[in-house]
């Protein structure tokens, strides 16, 4: 069997309101489950999840997970 190399993970936690905010920002924080201001998420930091992250950057903050 062959060894699959292991996922860095990425903390994401929700800092800012989602009103007054384009559309496309509003379904991307949903799409990483963070409804709410304060919520956090886990993921695996994949190219698609790192693209969601850039796109709200401004709406969140991310730390590496060990």
């Amino acid at each position: 069997m062959a060894k699959t190399a292991e996922v860095a993970k990425i903390h994401i936690t929700r800092t800012k309101s989602g009103i007054g905010a384009k559309q496309n920002h509003r379904d991307t924080l949903r799409s990483l489950g963070l409804h709410k201001i304060g919520q956090s998420v886990i993921r695996d930091a994949d190219p698609v999840t790192l693209g969601m992250v850039r796109t709200v950057a401004h709406m969140v903050t991310v730390e590496e997970v060990r």
